[in-house]
């Protein structure tokens, strides 16, 4: 009998892990960290519920870190086994796992710095998930894949990766084993997004995992979209006189704001910007994804023969120096400041909302997601104060949310790849959502597709013969 075992991202958005085993062979279809709160961290400090040793191998859907970032703490314990992916997620993974690491250290360094001073926590609590070593070991297991290539990680398993329009490397999780094809939507992307081709079309599956990010609401239309994201920072800029600040996941969305700004100056709907990318690993990412230029859309090469061509009104500042991100808390005006992390709950983007939120001058927009308990959550429910390095700050700047930004599919583009389905599958489990999007996603196919899905369990395992 073979069976697929929840081990993350049911019930909640983060923490992307699924067991199958068929008895001979054991592989993780991802293996990613829980973002958000302070469950997160006891989530991602207890023991996996399987061997980790006993794994074969795993399937990486994409490199954001919800999805591969316990990779090096399951290769630590004992997994010896290769890491698919696509060759672009590999290259963003070699970026984003020492960079997780590295954090993850110094956080140490500083709970240890307030231990010193009377603050206590104990030294499991300030112990690393895992060391940059150990990020740059687990490098090693990675094995790339190109989109629509077949691959037998193990005998009588066949494998291949679909684009799912994501982020750069994203891909639907194809596997046929047992006679059975399972299917896993991985982070669908909407279609018309920046940069990145639509979701390729699934005809079929036996087991389907789809997520549901955002499985009760719609998106705006990218048109509406980029008419709100050019009225506030035309009124911020010259109305207002302040600086945008911009929470973004270093890799996917950054790289994506940088693509619609650039659209935008060339149309003459923004006038010449300043913008101050400050994340070494967007950098790094940013480099990755120009590597990867093959996988463009048609928008996306147009615009990057209009930069190559020295129409440089958009000038992108990278800042990489610790010193030169503290300088940016001196600019009062005139700045779009994107930063890492996206839902504002560690990096630098801290520091520049510590600086900008007490000022009604400036604004904040969010353009991701922003999960239960994270400090961008709070933001964006329209927190008064909230606590930065141990003092409460006043909100006072404009609070925006521009969900037409977003990298994952809404209800109605779910709804439509799903509706490209020639037959229902037997079983459908909707992953990678809060309850009520869950919910709102499974009445949602029902009503649709007339399907019978069913909102998966956190610990749960499900027979797939």
């Amino acid at each position: 009998m073979t069976t697929l075992t929840f081990h993350g991202a049911a019930g909640e958005v983060t923490g992307a892990c699924f067991l199958v085993d068929t008895r001979s062979i054991r592989f993780l279809i991802d293996c990613g960290m829980f973002q958000g709160g302070r469950d997160a961290e006891r989530k991602n400090r207890q023991s996996f519920a399987f061997d980790a040793s006993g794994i074969d191998f795993v399937l990486l859907s994409h490199a954001h870190i919800d999805h591969s970032g316990l990779l090096p703490r399951l290769a630590a314990q004992g997994f010896k086994g290769p890491i698919y992916a696509t060759a672009a997620t590999a290259d963003l993974a070699t970026v984003m796992l020492p960079d997780s690491a590295f954090i993850q250290e110094r956080e140490m360094q500083q709970s240890m710095l307030r231990g010193r001073h009377g603050h206590k926590r104990r030294t499991s609590e300030r112990a690393p998930l895992y060391t940059v070593a150990q990020a740059h070991a687990c490098l090693k297991q990675l094995r790339p894949v190109a989109y629509g290539e077949p691959f037998a990680p193990a005998a009588g398993i066949e494998c291949r990766f679909h684009d799912a329009g994501h982020i750069l490397g994203s891909a639907i999780v194809d596997v046929r084993l047992s006679g059975r094809r399972l299917v896993y939507s991985g982070d669908l992307g909407q279609p018309g997004h920046p940069i990145v081709q639509d979701p390729a079309v699934i005809d079929s599956a036996d087991t389907l995992l789809v997520e549901s990010t955002y499985g009760n609401r719609c998106h705006k239309s990218m048109d509406q979209t980029l008419d709100e994201l050019v009225s506030v920072i035309r009124h911020t800029l010259e109305q207002k006189h302040g600086n945008v600040i911009i929470p973004a996941f270093a890799v996917g969305r950054t790289q994506d704001l940088l693509f619609l700004l650039a659209q935008l100056v060339q149309e003459g709907r923004l006038p010449s910007l300043d913008v101050y990318v400050d994340s070494p690993m967007a950098l790094a990412a940013t480099e990755v994804t120009m590597r990867h230029a093959n996988l463009f859309d048609a928008d996306a090469k147009t615009v990057m023969r209009w930069l190559r061509h020295g129409q440089h009104r958009l000038r992108v500042h990278f800042v990489q120096e610790v010193e030169d991100s503290m300088a940016l808390n001196a600019r009062r005006s005139g700045a779009i400041i994107v930063s890492a992390s996206g839902m504002c709950d560690g990096g630098r983007i801290k520091h520049h909302l510590k600086h900008n939120l007490p000022r009604a001058e400036c604004s904040i927009v969010f353009v991701g997601f922003q999960a239960a308990g994270s400090l961008g959550r709070r933001l964006v429910d329209r927190a008064a104060t909230v606590r930065l390095f141990g003092e409460l700050v006043p909100v006072r700047a404009s609070i925006h949310t521009i969900g037409g930004l977003s990298a994952h599919a809404d209800q109605a583009a779910l709804l439509g790849w799903l509706g490209g389905f020639t037959r229902p599958p037997r079983q459908v489990h909707v992953v990678h959502g809060e309850p009520v999007a869950a919910e709102s996603l499974r009445k949602g196919i029902v009503a649709r597709l007339g399907w019978a899905p069913r909102i998966a369990r956190a610990g749960e395992t499900v027979s797939l013969t």
